[in-house]
């Protein structure tokens, strides 16, 4: 019953991970971190990721155009670039790390403690992964908000706001986190300990009543 349940646990916590991890290569090349739309022409809205901005018309549709510089982005785009390909690469290293330890996969079964440390490892990569995720994410939103009740800004001044993005990475930092926490949690449930040497041997007499010479045993 322990051994299900801690297959289980480890199924569930690489299944999330995975989810957290394809959400945050998805939210890294998303174009809506910031939203912007325009009181004046409700028609046309404006969206700023990580590599282009975007126009969006009624009529013509979607118009993106990628960022010339990397230099001249701001200060929290730049760093996010950076965080964001970090978390891609912790996350997808993690999950090799821990499918190596999964207690279903029969390489490196007769070796427990170092599928234990495996899953551990991958636990913490994926923590890793979290954080590389949810801190760039929650600086572009601090920004935002910062920017949007700047007092200096007179209030005709269209503001930028949340995209969706943000959401999605919000998600999928903490399913990162949530992930790896539960594949170290299935990690430290013990193994099942083998039987002692007198009742293995106890156990084959029971079972196999026969003599060394292949006889069967006449008391049996």
């Amino acid at each position: 019953m322990a051994f299900v349940f801690r297959a289980a646990l480890q199924l569930i916590g690489l299944s999330l991970s995975l989810l957290g991890w394809v959400l945050s290569v998805i939210t890294t090349y998303l174009p809506q971190w910031k939203n912007l739309n325009l009181d004046l022409n409700e028609m046309e809205n404006w969206t700023v990721g990580l590599w282009q901005a975007c126009v969006i018309q009624e009529e013509v549709g979607r118009q993106c155009k990628d960022f010339d510089s990397f230099l001249a982005l701001p200060a929290e785009l730049r760093i996010a670039r950076i965080l964001m390909f970090l978390s891609n690469g912790l996350g997808l290293l993690g999950l090799l790390v821990s499918s190596f330890g999964l207690d279903c996969l029969r390489i490196g079964e007769t070796r427990r403690g170092h599928k234990k440390g495996l899953l551990i490892l991958g636990g913490i990569l994926f923590w890793a992964a979290g954080v590389a995720v949810l801190a760039p994410v929650s600086w572009v939103a601090y920004q935002t908000v910062q920017e949007f009740w700047d007092e200096t800004v007179p209030e005709m001044v269209p503001r930028w706001e949340f995209g969706d993005a943000l959401f999605l990475g919000w998600f999928a930092g903490f399913s990162l986190l949530l992930g790896g926490g539960l594949v170290d949690c299935a990690a430290c449930f013990s193994q099942a300990a083998p039987a002692s040497g007198h009742d293995a041997v106890a156990e084959t007499q029971t079972q196999s009543p026969y003599l060394e010479n292949g006889m069967a045993d006449p008391r049996v």
